[in-house]
């Protein structure tokens, strides 16, 4: 099975992409969509940048399924909601691309990865590098996917079986209602 992870942020999301066939983990590629080229008033177009290229990486390496960092309140409310906005953009771009979509918080991530809750980035960077066997540290944002690509791989299966088994896995939809117009 092949797995997206995805660290979402405004100006750098990060992205990684693992093969898991049981107890087995092989790194397939990651790296990092940034927006750094546009300016900071150009919202819509950071979110485009950010959705096409979520859309590019899945279209190049056709992962089976994708997980997202939850994103909680900082201490700087426009900069979360800013931040959610990028989150919004990484998982429409998933869905569009008919993934499933887990999604877990940085601390369960570092619990998975490092076995700490409150690990820092180079400690997430040093087990990373150690469980996929990479010549070298990944970036920091990068990591962190690969991080959370390692956490669904290990997490994921037996978090499938439970909602099945609770009936919490069933399907999903919405309708559109036509509403006024004029």
């Amino acid at each position: 099975m092949k797995i997206l992870g995805i660290d979402p942020g405004l100006r750098t999301t990060g992205f990684g992409v693992i093969e898991a066939q049981g107890a087995e983990m092989r790194y397939l590629a990651s790296g990092t969509i940034t927006t750094h080229h546009l300016h900071k008033g150009e919202l819509p177009l950071r979110l485009k940048t950010l959705f096409d290229g979520i859309a590019e990486v899945v279209q190049r390496y056709q992962p089976d399924c994708a997980c997202v960092e939850i994103v909680f309140v900082n201490v700087n409310p426009q900069s979360t909601l800013l931040l959610g906005q990028a989150r919004g953009a990484c998982i429409t771009a998933l869905v569009s691309a008919n993934l499933p979509v887990a999604e877990y918080t940085a601390l369960q991530m570092k619990q998975a990865v490092v076995g700490y809750g409150r690990a820092d980035k180079t400690q997430i960077q040093s087990m990373v590098q150690r469980l996929l066997a990479l010549p070298g540290l990944p970036g920091p944002d990068a990591a962190d996917a690969l991080g959370l690509a390692i956490t669904h791989a290990h997490a994921g299966a037996a978090m499938a079986r439970l909602a099945k088994a609770s009936g919490l896995g069933g399907k999903v939809g919405g309708n559109y209602k036509a509403g006024r117009s004029r």
